[in-house]
């Protein structure tokens, strides 16, 4: 399994839970950093706000992106992420409630590597982070990081 953090971008503190208890379910060791707004998110990407002086050789090795999120809504995160060189090849997968259509065209069309409507019930839940962990964590190769 890789090692290295999952970046959680969710508002919902319901959600943040389940996912924690998802992960150590299924003895996902990876460190989980949550952002609780697209800002947040982008801060801690890129090194600003309240992450000022972070490495920013050390990124992600997934990033779980809800989409209605406070302050940058979570297309605009992805807009962002695929935009700059340091980011671009990150692995994201948006997770999220939403069922529009436009939601999911948009963030195809922006790179998103996966899109995965959250389910509601916890047991459906707990197996799609289980799915998520065992491709993106242990079974995908992840992009060479540049300048290390």
């Amino acid at each position: 399994m890789h090692t290295g953090t999952i970046l959680l971008v969710e508002d919902n503190p319901d959600d943040v839970v389940l996912t924690q208890r998802a992960l150590r379910k299924h003895n996902m060791a990876n460190e989980l950093v949550v952002a609780r707004d697209g800002r947040e998110a982008l801060d801690y990407l890129f090194g600003t706000g309240s992450f000022v002086g972070r490495d920013l050789s050390v990124m992600p090795v997934l990033v779980l992106l809800d989409l209605k999120l406070p302050r940058v809504n979570g297309v605009e995160v992805l807009r962002f992420i695929r935009n700059n060189p340091l980011t671009k090849l990150l692995p994201v997968v948006v997770l999220t409630t939403s069922v529009e259509e436009q939601d999911l065209i948009s963030c195809y069309t922006l790179g998103c590597n996966s899109y995965i409507r959250k389910p509601v019930e916890f047991a459906e839940f707990v197996e799609a982070v289980r799915q998520l962990g065992l491709y993106w964590l242990v079974l995908n190769a992840p992009a060479p990081v540049r300048g290390r």
